[in-house]
């Protein structure tokens, strides 16, 4: 499969959580913005953006859901902020099956932020009155592999299940046949 090296803009949001005054607005408008129909409703539980708050000591911290993972981390480190303990999974942004953060609450499928596709820029940074949201674009040199055809889709998959000289072995007997 030939690599190639292209350029591609990678977007982000920066978050700076000792601006982050814990309105939430964020979650309210991500939330109306993915509503069917657009902005009919607002559920922070289906934002792709969460704030981890600890009001009592004004800890506020903004988390956007990233990839998809089928598996729990092994990592479960803790962090204290201010005297308050807190689990690793509270900052990942990743769904996973071991907690309910970043799941569509009536279907339970992942949820991933997707900088609201088609605006100029994610609707949290544009609601975000303290700046603690700030969207970032950067280009980057990756390495794009060439899309497969349906057939080496095919080939790859079951050269994985059988193996590649139990295919060649069944297409050779087959080519004698003929």
């Amino acid at each position: 499969m030939k690599v190639e090296k292209k350029k591609k803009i990678i977007k982000s949001i920066k978050i700076d959580v000792d601006k982050c005054n814990g309105c939430r607005a964020c979650e309210v408008i991500c939330s109306s913005f993915h509503a069917e129909p657009k902005y009919s409703s607002s559920n922070p539980a289906r934002s792709r953006i969460r704030v981890i708050r600890e009001p009592y000591t004004d800890i506020y911290i903004p988390v956007y859901a990233g990839e998809y993972t089928p598996a729990e981390c092994a990592g479960r480190d803790k962090y204290v902020i201010d005297g308050k303990e807190y689990e690793e999974c509270a900052f990942c942004r990743a769904s996973c099956p071991s907690r309910p953060e970043f799941k569509e609450p009536d279907s339970g499928l992942p949820l991933k932020c997707d900088m609201c596709e088609g605006e100029d820029e994610p609707l949290c940074v544009k609601w975000c009155l303290a700046d603690a949201l700030v969207y970032e674009e950067r280009e980057e040199e990756v390495e794009e592999e060439a899309e497969q055809e349906e057939l080496e889709i095919g080939l790859e998959s079951m050269a994985n299940k059988y193996g590649l000289q139990k295919i060649l072995d069944t297409v050779a007997r087959m080519s004698k046949k003929d």
